[in-house]
């Protein structure tokens, strides 16, 4: 692999259910043109349909609506829960997207993650899995298949299906699987040779499983005589960087209790005993956990260093759009990430770094150069001020 790093944003997104939501929804939609701006690489879009926090049920929408407000960064859905829908319709929705983005959308699936969702709809929490599996299987028949798609399963049935139109990316859109703690993503990317989205960056458990993940994608591949590409590995965690520590972790007091406070009753915890630590110790369990990073942009390099070490490298990161930060503070955050943090990991320093010290080694010589070259321009000068000093002398 390159050694670079791409990065961008997940953004489920996350916003206490006591803020106004049309108007989080807004700023999300500026967030995306801010991260355009910044050279970011991607954006994800969640669908969740209980808790009241992450509240984007069909991250389709957030997608053609963020494509009008951006000229270069793709587009993800992060995820679609692919039990809750059929099959047909998602892969000709996802089709109809890659031709608005002109090939900037990703088609990124999973499960689904909260209980709350799947009870509403009269599902069983443990089929989620081999359900994603099936409507998967499928999907990926319908957007490369010429022929029909005849599939008759316990939750949907498929009659001589076709898509309509084919995808404006050849040979299909490109398609992830998301992964957290279980097997079952890295199972599916390697058997289809497709790329992981892993949120195991943004927990404790999931961090300590992350060095095996790579091993499970690599041999489900080698079985399926398929292949796979680390650099198609995009890893999700958590980052709020600010010029000094002290100032990181203030500006998160803003909201980062209601955020724990959902993450300890509706999604699965990211610390344990969250609920009794002071806003310090929150802090410091999130920094010492692996999960992410609240603090200045050497830690943030420190902190990627770390994961490449431990992954054996990967591809993407995404920063987890939160509002542990009020809206100024987040985007100085982002700013300063785009500015110190990417270029340790885009290639561009070293080349830089050898230009200033060329340019250092040579200044004796150069200085020189200079010194020659205004004496020449000043005797150019001088002589032509002469001249024109001097009687005319022509010859009527």
């Amino acid at each position: 692999m390159s050694g670079h790093l791409r990065f961008g944003s997940f953004m489920p997104p996350y916003h206490s259910p006591l803020n106004n939501h049309a108007l989080s929804i807004e700023r999300d939609l500026e967030t995306v043109e801010l991260l355009d701006r910044l050279g970011y690489d991607d954006v994800w879009f969640g669908e969740h349909h209980s808790g009241g926090y992450e509240c984007s049920p069909m991250p389709e929408l957030m997608i053609a609506a963020a494509a009008q407000r951006t000229r270069r960064i793709r587009l993800g859905t992060g995820v679609i829960s692919l039990p809750y829908h059929h099959p047909l319709m998602v892969a000709d929705r996802m089709v109809f997207l890659d031709h608005m983005t002109r090939g900037r959308c990703v088609f990124g699936v999973g499960p689904g993650a909260l209980v709350a969702d799947s009870q509403m709809m009269g599902i069983d929490y443990a089929d989620l899995r081999p359900r994603m599996e099936e409507s998967l299987e499928v999907i990926l028949e319908l957007l490369t298949s010429s022929e029909p798609v005849n599939r008759k399963a316990e939750w949907f049935e498929l009659r001589d299906a076709q898509l309509h139109v084919r995808s404006h990316t050849r040979p299909m859109v490109p398609i992830a699987v998301a992964g957290a703690v279980s097997p079952t993503g890295p199972k599916l990317a390697g058997r289809h040779g497709l790329s992981l989205l892993s949120f195991g960056a943004a927990s404790t458990v999931g961090f300590n499983k992350l060095a095996g993940t790579w091993e499970i994608v690599e041999a489900e591949a080698a079985a399926a005589g398929t292949r796979v590409e680390r650099e198609d590995w995009a890893l999700v965690g958590y980052m709020h960087v600010a010029e000094t520590e002290r100032q990181a972790r203030d500006e998160v007091r803003y909201q980062i209790r209601s955020f724990f406070d959902y993450h300890h009753t509706v999604a699965p915890p990211l610390l344990a005993d969250a609920e009794t630590m002071t806003h310090d110790e929150l802090v410091d369990g999130i920094n010492a956990s692996g999960a992410g990073i609240i603090g200045t942009p050497e830690m943030a390099v420190a902190h990627l260093r770390k994961l490449v070490d431990r992954t054996g490298g990967f591809g993407t990161f995404l920063i987890s759009s939160v509002d542990w930060a009020n809206r100024e503070a987040t985007r100085r955050s982002l700013e300063l990430f785009a500015r110190e943090v990417v270029p340790h990991f885009d290639g561009s320093i070293p080349a830089r770094a050898a230009a200033f010290a060329r340019a250092k080694a040579r200044q004796v010589a150069d200085g020189r150069l200079r010194d020659v070259g205004r004496e020449k321009a000043t005797a150019a000068y001088n002589m032509a001020v002469t001249a024109t000093d001097q009687p005319d002398r022509t010859i009527p």
